[in-house]
């Protein structure tokens, strides 16, 4: 695998950690994705708590640190071309990898805070069989504007569309999130949960009480129940 990211746009030709396994040896595939501000060396620390020493970890690094400069509940085009570039630089990492071997089956896409989103909203458009997809603080960003007042559930934004046409047929996915998270509604992570069954996806959401935006041993030992059955 390269040490730069591929793909188009501000995100491309950044920094590609790898790390845990090589891939020749490796059962599994985890393409993390940090979070606004982050680094990937904080998914790979997650990574290493998983403690699953047979998995590779891929983890690419957003230009400035941020996968888009407004909040994922913003209008799409508020961030452009960020947004599409991260979508790009996925896409190519996926498309590396079953160059060297593994088939969706095999990959885990996993995202924190704006991360997550990212990785949620890839794992839709491009509607493959993953291993699981888990958006650790995350929803779903959207197709198009679905217009009308901003809504008090969504903090006062306006809602989206989410039109996808591929399926999730028995793909494991948990969303995650705080009932109270500053960033990210529960009227969004139950949108994007609702989505996700439609189009076949085994969707698990995790509400946390009380106020709070961070990665929490439920949802590790989520990720590491479905990380260590046989493929």
């Amino acid at each position: 695998m390269a040490t730069a990211t591929r793909g188009t746009g501000p995100h491309a030709r950044q920094r590609l950690v790898t790390a845990g396994a090589p891939l020749e040896r490796a059962r599994l595939a985890l393409v993390i994705i940090h979070g606004r501000g982050g680094a990937p060396e904080d998914m790979v620390g997650l990574a290493h708590h998983l403690a699953l020493p047979d998995v590779a970890v891929l983890a690419p690094q957003a230009a400035e640190q941020s996968w888009w400069p407004d909040s994922f509940l913003a209008p799409l085009e508020a961030n452009e071309p960020e947004f599409g570039s991260g979508l790009s630089i996925i896409s190519f990492l996926l498309d590396d990898l079953s160059d060297q071997g593994f088939d969706p089956a095999r990959v885990a896409l996993i995202g924190f805070s704006q991360g997550a989103c990212l990785a949620l909203e890839a794992a839709a458009r491009l509607a493959r069989p993953f291993r699981a997809v888990a958006a650790l603080s995350g929803g779903l960003v959207g197709t198009g504007e679905a217009g009308g007042a901003p809504r008090a559930d969504l903090y006062d934004r306006t809602g989206k569309t989410f039109d996808y046409a591929g399926r999730l047929t028995d793909v494991p996915v948990l969303i995650g999130c705080h009932e109270r998270d500053p960033h990210i509604p529960l009227a969004r992570v139950r949108e994007s949960a609702n989505v996700l069954r439609d189009m076949g996806a085994e969707v698990e959401t995790l509400i946390l009480p009380n106020t709070g935006h961070g990665i929490v041993a439920e949802e590790a030992n989520w990720l590491r129940k479905q990380l260590n059955t046989e493929c």
